[in-house]
């Protein structure tokens, strides 16, 4: 007999750790070669880790809750006849499980004398200063997890580190190199001690609900957007109504030959990535010294689930026609609610569009998607009674746009003129003037 380990695969490009959402298997029980053994939330995916060996569970040493820097173990497998050469098999199947970037192990293990950390380890040493040479690490080879940590930080028995003997911050750089980082244009940003947690009265039949690792992650990138760029907003209000026409006269015959529905979000999505190409300054990012102006228009679109919001790319969004959209945006859509969204399906965005008219929505003030320079909401096609140009009154399809930009990059003017681009677009939408192939 001989133990395996399955250790905790790197999910994604810039991933660093995940947190075991749900266990699928327990102690003792028999799995296959490429069985999936639990539940793993990151940042930016869902995924089911698999089992890189054929045998039994011999222990599950993270539990439900627990996050874990990549390269962590979570659990051990006793194999028959300890076949060691199933083990590479481990990041293979993992990564294709969550059909990612190749698994690498975050290392913290010691290189000479220099002991190396993973960047959660090391974020939350400085957060609590804590010395690491004086701590004993229980993962392989003596690494330091989290867990250690914690369990440090729970007893009160804190090894202080003095100013020559703090940990190393540029271990950060060094160690996140070796997770495969995605390439980032702007600086990293300085780590920040994390803010002590509100003292918020419980009162009887009050409801504590834990935090997530989705909704950590939602809240860090929301204050982040909103502490570092400065957001101004800007609306207008767009005669939807020759394209509502066009769409409902069109709708159940397109249902019935493509077999998805053609909803006004992909006319939408379609408008914007053109009014982009004309606008590339709003395709832009604030990357400290420089702006950097994308090539690819790669259209975020925000998707809520009942507890959580991801952002799934349609990349080249220019490149597609309005059905080509609409198709993806039907099985983007679908792949988050049925938790199956992959980690580089939400990849490369550089500019979202939020449906929030799907909600009743009229009017709202969306945050950036950090670190695009702007997002644009979508509100309610309502009618309303118009004062036309002959000035009768008329009852018109009306729906409004409103623009959040990040001013550092973007001002009113070249945001107003984008906007009534993609007004005008949208206003002479309709069976004569445009093909939905």
């Amino acid at each position: 007999m001989a133990i395996e380990q399955i250790k905790m695969p790197q999910l994604g490009e810039s991933v660093t750790e995940g947190t075991i959402s749900k266990w699928l298997v327990s102690v003792g029980d028999k799995v296959n070669k490429y069985d999936p053994l639990a539940e793993v939330m990151t940042d930016k995916v869902n995924a089911e880790v698999p089992s890189s060996f054929s045998g039994t569970i011999k222990e599950l040493i993270a539990g439900e809750g627990d996050t874990l820097a990549v390269g962590e173990i979570i659990c051990t497998i006793e194999i028959e006849g300890g076949n060691a050469e199933e083990a590479p098999a481990a990041d293979a199947a993992a990564s294709e499980a969550a059909s990612s970037a190749s698994v690498t192990p975050a290392p913290a293990a010691e290189e000479g004398s220099k002991a190396r950390y993973s960047p959660a380890v090391l974020k939350l040493a400085q957060e609590n200063n804590i010395d690491l040479s004086q701590v004993k690490g229980s993962g392989a080879g003596g690494r330091i997890t989290r867990k250690d940590l914690k369990q440090v930080i729970e007893s009160g028995n804190i090894p202080q580190a003095s100013a020559q003997n703090e940990a190393p911050k540029e271990a950060v750089k060094v160690d996140a190199a070796s997770a495969k980082p995605a390439a980032q244009t702007q600086p990293e940003p300085q780590v920040q001690p994390a803010a002590p947690a509100p003292s918020v009265p419980v009162a009887a039949g009050d409801i504590e609900i834990p935090v997530t690792g989705v909704r950590k992650a939602i809240a860090a990138n929301m204050l982040r957007s909103k502490h570092e760029a400065p957001h101004a907003w800007t609306m207008v209000e767009v005669d939807v109504t020759n394209l509502v026409e066009y769409r409902n006269g069109l709708k159940n015959d397109f249902k019935k030959k493509e077999g998805f529905n053609l909803t006004f979000f992909a006319f939408f999505v379609k408008a914007v990535a053109q009014a982009l190409k004309e606008f590339p300054q709003i395709n832009s990012m604030w990357a400290g010294e420089k702006i950097i102006q994308k090539k690819d228009i790669n259209i975020s679109i925000a998707v809520a689930t009942d507890d959580a919001l991801f952002v799934p790319v349609i990349k080249n969004a220019d490149e597609k026609t309005i059905k080509g959209i609409g198709r993806e945006i039907n099985e983007l859509a679908l792949k988050v609610r049925t938790g199956k969204l992959r980690a580089e399906e939400m990849q490369g965005g550089t500019f979202t569009v939020n449906n929030t008219g799907s909600f009743g929505s009229v009017q709202s003030m969306g945050i950036i998607n950090y670190p695009q320079a702007a997002i644009l909401q979508v509100e309610s096609i309502v009618k309303r009674p118009v004062v036309m140009n002959n000035g009768m009154i008329a009852v018109r399809d009306m729906v409004n746009l409103c623009l959040s930009l990040d001013h550092r990059v973007l001002d009113g003017l070249v945001c107003g003129r984008f906007l009534a681009r993609v007004k005008e677009i949208l206003e002479n939408t309709s069976k004569e003037t445009t093909s939905i192939y």
